[in-house]
């Protein structure tokens, strides 16, 4: 059976039953999505049927190699589009050329656009995933991942379902947190991807263009850590939290509305459970994350932090003290990890870059930086809420954006951050440090209760556990004269 053939004729229904019997769950219809040419995407449509899902696969998935349908079977939701002769990019060893590949890919997010303006869909959405592990694009070695001008190609084809990627990915239990060193930028940094935790990187870029283009996590499930897979359930390890209006929205475009909005952030292992970060200028004039507020050149901008450090313990399971930050003669436990510290990033933006512009392949935002570190001591209450204030005047001609990360290392911590605070590659801690525990002394370690049928595994959930990670989206500043 085909996959299109499956999420008719089973997921479909399996998900109308699910909707039934768990009414308090919001469940839709998605699928992992083999992009042509490239690595993996999750991918969501919103409508009252199953068709649109269908049609996306046949039509778009690299995988799959069936030619049998007619335009007049089923795919009604086209739009007007063809039935594209089936793009199987990456059967076997065999490709199209790289260019067409790619063309593929960015035909199917116009096509979830189309159907979305003309109201044939409900809502869809498209995040690509760990978009560094096949390498920086290079058809010609063998390296299929993504580069900036692809997100700039999805992004420009259809801004209203391709909006973001994940920028922290799953699979947190494997070897080197998520991928391995032949990944664009040698793996994970603190459990992100290259192109999201360097400072001034890809994201940045895609930001200095005033893009809304949103940072997230995932959980990528295939098997749980317990029995030897490499992953946390879905929600134990790495959170998204969204801001939704269910007063505006039926509860599936509420949660699709609040992804797109880019009022968001993402954390592990519950380092922070609440965020307020907003910008204000003059008068009541407010902006929250993923929005755009327009203030006066000369007139003073606020920016206000307010992040809560829960006070109940996470989901590690191990009775045992944070190792890397034990070196760092910082007693701490792993189950119960405390706020450090929080920086503020800015940087520059202006308008989007021509795809014809040579600058339309540049991956870095020189202008970005640290402009503020927050340490704990400075402004925690008794209820774990810890609030900051940063100031500027805005200066004409300069608009900036403003994102956040957060962490429970310090600066200057062995094989986890270096002087400036910025996350260090994870191979350098696992290499150093949990790939030399042992097993068994670990298993020892374990609170009562949890259950485990291999103990292979729990050196890297110390690892993953180690060192925690927030992002936010940003809030970006328009100056006008």
């Amino acid at each position: 059976m085909w996959r299109w053939q499956s999420l008719r004729d089973y997921v479909w229904p399996d998900i109308r039953a699910t909707r039934d019997l768990y009414q308090d769950k919001i469940i839709i219809s998605g699928l992992e999505w083999n992009v042509p040419g490239h690595e993996h995407c999750s991918t969501g449509i919103v409508a009252e049927d199953n068709a649109a899902i269908s049609a996306f696969e046949y039509q778009f998935d690299a995988s799959d190699e069936d030619y049998s349908r007619t335009e007049s079977e089923e795919l009604d939701k086209q739009n007007g589009y063809t039935d594209f002769v089936q793009n199987a990019t990456s059967v076997g060893s065999t490709f199209k050329g790289a260019d067409e590949a790619h063309a593929d890919s960015v035909a199917a997010v116009a096509w979830m656009q189309a159907q979305k303006d003309a109201g044939l869909i409900d809502d869809g959405y498209i995040v690509f995933a760990h978009i560094e592990r096949r390498g920086g694009y290079d058809p010609t070695n063998g390296k299929y991942g993504y580069n900036v001008t692809h997100f700039r190609d999805y992004n420009n084809s259809g801004s209203e379902v391709a909006f973001g990627f994940e920028g922290a990915p799953g699979h947190q239990t494997s070897g080197d947190r998520g991928f391995g060193r032949s990944a664009d930028g040698g793996g994970t940094f603190g459990g992100s991807g290259w192109y999201c935790a360097e400072v001034g990187g890809l994201w940045d870029a895609l930001l200095g263009e005033g893009r809304n283009w949103w940072n997230f996590a995932s959980s990528d499930y295939h098997a749980h850590w317990t029995v030897g897979g490499s992953d946390f359930w879905p929600g134990e390890y790495q959170k998204n939290y969204a801001y939704i209006d269910t007063d505006k929205h039926e509860r599936e475009l509420a949660v699709v509305e609040g992804l797109r909005s880019g009022n968001s952030f993402h954390v592990m292992g519950d380092l922070i459970d609440e965020l307020e970060f907003t910008a204000h200028g003059q008068g009541r004039t407010k902006a929250m994350m993923g929005q755009t507020m327009e203030v006066n050149a000369g007139k003073m901008v606020t920016i206000k932090i307010k992040a809560h450090d829960p006070v109940t313990p996470n989901y590690c399971p191990l009775d045992m003290n944070n190792p890397s930050l034990e070196r760092a003669g910082i007693i701490q436990p792993l189950n119960m990890p405390v706020l450090d510290h929080i920086d503020l990033i800015a940087g520059v933006w202006t308008e989007k870059i021509d795809p014809e512009d040579d600058e339309y392949s540049n991956a870095t935002n020189p202008s970005t930086e640290v402009v503020a570190t927050f340490d704990r001591n400075g402004g925690v209450d008794k209820n774990g809420y810890l609030t900051y204030v940063y100031k500027f005047k805005a200066e004409a001609g300069e608009n900036l954006y403003f994102r956040l990360r957060g962490t429970n290392v310090p600066a200057g911590v062995e094989w986890e951050t270096d002087e400036f605070g910025n996350p260090l590659a994870d191979s350098l801690a696992n290499d150093n440090l949990y790939a030399q525990m042992d097993a068994e002394e670990l298993e020892e370690k374990l609170f009562d209760g949890v259950e485990i049928a291999t103990n292979s595994k729990l050196d890297e959930v110390a690892e993953a556990y180690a060192d925690l990670w927030f992002y936010s989206n940003p809030i970006f500043i328009k100056v006008v004269d």
